[in-house]
């Protein structure tokens, strides 16, 4: 059984930074890739960023330059440093590994 347990959301000011984690439990997370969504209201969820088991990454157009990716496998958790952010930046974030297992969501707010 997957569980990915997501922390490090809350409120920001614009130009400011987070970083966001999600451990996973179980057995798998080193062989698969792992990514990072956002759905703001009224908006489909939409990919952030995604890291393959051996380090490759990919991001929006929308972040790209302002947030990283990242993996530690022998803790089982992805990071998501998110600097220089928005307000359009204003979402839920979940983890998702495999393109199966979801975490539970986290409120990202970028505002004055």
């Amino acid at each position: 059984q997957v569980q990915l347990v997501e922390s490090g959301g809350g409120l920001v000011q614009p130009g400011g930074s987070l970083r966001l984690s999600c451990a996973a439990s179980g057995s798998i997370f080193s062989i698969y890739i792992v990514a990072w969504y956002r759905q703001a209201p009224g908006k489909q969820r939409e990919l952030v960023a995604r890291i393959s088991n051996n380090g490759i990454t990919n991001y929006a157009d929308s972040v790209q330059g302002r947030f990283t990716i990242s993996r530690d496998n022998a803790k089982k958790t992805v990071y998501l440093q998110m600097n220089s952010l928005k307000p359009e930046d204003t979402a839920v974030y979940y983890c998702n590994l495999a393109n199966t297992y979801w975490g539970q969501g986290m409120q990202v707010t970028v505002s004055s």
